[in-house]
């Protein structure tokens, strides 16, 4: 199943099934929950409830000019993963991490499909990452990997956009991955029944202005999703809806050479094989 968060026409959110061709089919206009995050926190009734809703729903929408939302809108808790791809870690000149480097990302730094990345005024270091996102849908505390992969509900895709100067200049690096709407994450979510095992062996792109920067195969990844999942619920039980930001792969604009920064006008294209294209423009801040 591919769903689909947006506002319908009374601006409320609902939750959509992706249509052939350009529609969706309304879900919520056919008695399901509203938004994902209900849906994930109800489990298997949740997504029974999808599954008989689609058999009802009559009500389609064009994908042109819907207001999107991002797939999750309230996480509990958002793990970004850093250096997770060997080619990053060694154009980042970092070692080859031999645990997972994790850090917050936090919604208020996110954006929906479509909507503007937002270059703050206080640096022009805007960069972009390609990364795959995995949605926990069962929660769980000390996960073991053989069974990590039973807590992933699904997929989606995240532009986990970075504020270098600002990301770089302690050893911390939440400030810069943090600015406000300098991220964006959507536009589909995909249940994993649809996807490879832990989403591996999709190829990974990202465009600016249409010149691909970043392309690379999920298989790359040092940490597989199995072993992001294991290693995070050692820390903290994982609640349904929360999310992991599993890396970017090499050719961030930080360590090409001119540096290649986001900038007001430029459009940014992150695509996952089978997933989906999450598109965005940027712009100044006000």
């Amino acid at each position: 199943m591919r769903l689909i968060a947006f506002l319908n026409d009374q601006g409320q959110p609902a939750l959509g099934a992706r249509a052939s061709g350009d529609e969706l089919l309304d879900l919520s206009a056919a008695g399901a929950p509203a938004t994902l995050d209900e849906v994930l926190r109800q489990g298997d009734a949740g997504f029974a409830a999808l599954r008989q809703a689609l058999e009802r729903a009559t009500v389609r929408r064009p994908l042109a000019g819907l207001r999107y939302l991002p797939p999750v809108q309230q996480p509990g808790k958002a793990f970004a993963i850093g250096l997770n791809y060997m080619d990053h870690a060694a154009e980042s000149k970092f070692d080859v991490p031999k645990v997972p480097v994790v850090f917050p990302r936090y919604p208020s730094s996110w954006v929906a499909h479509g909507q503007p990345l937002v270059r703050p005024h206080v640096s022009t270091q805007f960069d972009y990452e390609a990364e795959l996102v995995a949605v926990i849908g069962k929660a769980g505390r000390y996960i073991p990997k053989e069974r990590a992969l039973e807590h992933v509900a699904g997929y989606s895709i995240f532009n986990d956009g970075s504020v270098r100067d600002y990301q770089l200049r302690t050893s911390q690096w939440m400030m810069g991955k943090n600015f406000d709407a300098s991220g964006s994450f959507g536009p589909e979510f995909v249940t994993a029944d649809e996807l490879p095992p832990g989403a591996s062996g999709l190829r990974i792109q990202c465009r600016l202005n249409g010149e691909t920067l970043q392309d690379a195969n999920t298989k790359s990844m040092i940490f597989d999703v199995a072993t992001l999942v294991a290693s995070c619920s050692e820390a903290m039980a994982l609640q349904p809806g929360d999310i992991i930001i599993t890396g970017t792969p090499s050719g961030v604009g930080l360590a090409r050479k001119p540096q290649v920064w986001m900038k007001p006008g430029d459009t940014c294209e992150v695509e996952i094989e089978r997933i989906g294209i999450l598109r965005n423009g940027i712009v100044d801040e006000a």
